[in-house]
């Protein structure tokens, strides 16, 4: 396994902001505010926390928005 494979399985590493992401929007449904449209999932956390408990790697598809550093 590389450091990079390790590095991305680790709880403790930085899951990626999904407020910067490109993929990133604020829904209506007050009971499931943040949804993801790569991965179609509505939840009550950041949806990066979610992937990470399903799959247990953080989410390969950030894309930081435009204009932000």
């Amino acid at each position: 396994m590389t450091a990079e494979t390790e590095d991305s399985r680790t709880p403790g590493s930085r899951a990626p902001d999904c407020l910067k992401c490109l993929y990133f929007r604020v829904s209506w449904d007050p009971a499931f505010p943040r949804l993801c449209t790569v991965f179609g999932i509505k939840t009550k956390h950041l949806p990066s926390v979610e992937v990470f408990q399903a799959t247990g790697r953080h989410c390969p598809s950030f894309a930081l928005k435009k204009g932000l550093k």
